[in-house]
């Protein structure tokens, strides 16, 4: 990790300990609470199930290292149909959809503060959460990034001077990394998802900080490398099979582009990527009888005689988050160490984890749907009333209970997510070495990471849910 990005995280390490001593009085509820869906016991013992999914990732990457025939997998991914390039029905889309994303934040920020107070009414946090949290990155991923269009703080600032200084190549995308951390401990920490005022006011500080950055450092700068936001989306938009090249609009195969070389180019965007899937790991473990039951021995421990209960849990749930990330991104890049060792090669063990990351995009899609699935269908019907009637919405809305199989289909995509990995870095290996063994070789220690990954999340999934402890 550069100098940069050291120095980074410490200033988030302390903004994070000043947070965490105002959040004694404001710590009510996890805001990652919303998507947990209740499960069924497993049918099968869990030491099976989980050997199952592991030795299913296991075997694909053996099928895929069959593949050895270049031409093949380069025109599989080179396949594309174009489509007409219409630059003024995009330029009319883009302003209408930043025109009523705009009015949106607005019409939010008011019903926030002055609207009704109960979370399954409130236009702020179902939009946030159902919509923007939940429903826009599935469309991401599975049709085409849609934020360019719907951006409302970019098309902000095209009304306001910009680009008083330089965007630092040093910066990299550190500051989006430190972002999207900084998003995800907030709305674990604080009641994001229960007490609209409070969301309001996160969104507003948001809104705050992201306007001032492109105003000093241009809006294409900060959108394109420091805007947490903008660049999640930008990320997830690359799984999906819409893709917008040089003003021309091109449908492939799903996940193709994560074998192409420029969509990760730094360490940063390593980081962000494993930010995508530790964060939804993290979620999954806290709203778990097993996270409530850390939690709460932690805080039971003799440590409970020197610390209030609640600065105590708190600073608890931030060592475990930072723990977890920095164990996630220290295995991911270790692997491109053992990498280099067993290929022998002079290609750099940082150019094998650049090379190699982009596959596990689609590993966090599977993790993203996995997790909010549940939560678009039961809450879309509230969110479609709050949307229809935003000053007075209905004060007990329809809340869908998905059915008992929602728990195979979470297991589903979180397998089919990591299968599409798979092959997606076995493509990006072939890309990168010209020796078909050393292609080969070099994805063993990825493997590994992505059976390590594929184990936790679905102990995760067959794990009761619980409500995390001490926020309430």
């Amino acid at each position: 990790m550069p100098s940069f990005g050291i120095r980074f995280g410490a200033q988030v390490l302390a903004w994070i300990a000043i947070l965490t001593v105002l959040a004694d009085s404001v710590a009510a509820a996890n805001g990652m609470t919303l998507s947990k869906q209740p499960r069924e016991a497993l049918a099968i013992p869990r030491w099976l199930y989980l050997a199952t999914g592991g030795a299913t990732i296991g075997a694909s990457a053996l099928l895929a290292s069959f593949v050895t025939d270049r031409a093949f997998i380069y025109s599989l991914h080179s396949r594309s149909v174009s489509l007409p390039r219409m630059p003024a029905v995009r330029r009319w889309i883009g302003v209408l959809g930043q025109t009523l994303a705009v009015i949106g934040l607005c019409l939010m920020v008011f019903l926030g503060y002055t609207g009704p107070q109960l979370p399954s009414a409130s236009l702020t946090v179902l939009v946030t959460f159902v919509g923007v949290r939940a429903g826009l990155p599935a469309v991401a991923y599975l049709v085409g990034n849609p934020w360019p269009a719907l951006n409302p703080w970019r098309a902000i600032t095209t009304i306001l001077p910009t680009g008083f200084y330089e965007y630092p190549d040093s910066f990299d995308r550190w500051p989006a990394v430190a972002g999207i951390l900084t998003l995800v401990w907030v709305e674990v920490i604080f009641p994001v998802s229960t007490v609209p005022r409070v969301l309001t006011t996160a969104i507003l500080g948001y809104s705050l900080y992201t306007i001032a950055g492109a105003v000093v450092f241009g809006s294409d700068a900060w959108f394109e490398h420091a805007d947490p936001i903008a660049v999640l989306f930008r990320f997830y938009g690359a799984v999906a099979p819409i893709q917008l090249r040089d003003g021309s609009v091109e449908i492939i195969l799903p996940g193709s582009d994560l074998a192409q070389s420029d969509v990760v180019t730094d360490s940063s965007d390593v980081a962000f990527i494993i930010a995508l899937i530790w964060e939804l790991t993290y979620s999954g473990f806290i709203t778990t009888t097993a996270g409530a039951q850390t939690i709460t021995t932690i805080v039971g421990s003799p440590l409970s005689a020197v610390m209030p209960a609640t600065p105590l849990a708190v600073l608890t749930y931030t060592t475990l988050f930072a723990i977890g990330y920095v164990t996630f991104f220290a295995a991911y890049w270790y692997a491109g160490t053992i990498a280099r060792r067993l290929t022998n090669t002079y290609v750099t063990s940082r150019s094998i984890a650049l090379r190699l990351a982009p596959p596990l995009l689609a590993i966090a899609a599977g993790y993203h749907l996995a997790h909010y699935a549940g939560l678009l269908v039961s809450l879309s019907p509230a969110l479609t009333m709050a949307v229809v009637s935003p000053l007075s919405p209905p004060a007990n809305p329809l809340v869908l209970a998905p059915p008992n199989w929602f728990t195979a289909l979470s297991i589903a995509f979180v397998l089919v997510g990591h299968l599409l990995a798979i092959w997606e870095a076995h493509a990006s290996a072939y890309d990168l070495f010209s020796s078909r063994i050393a292609a080969i070789r070099s994805q063993y220690p990825f493997v590994l990471v992505m059976i390590g990954y594929t184990i936790v999340s679905l102990w995760l999934l067959s794990l009761p849910g619980a409500t995390p402890p001490y926020l309430g």
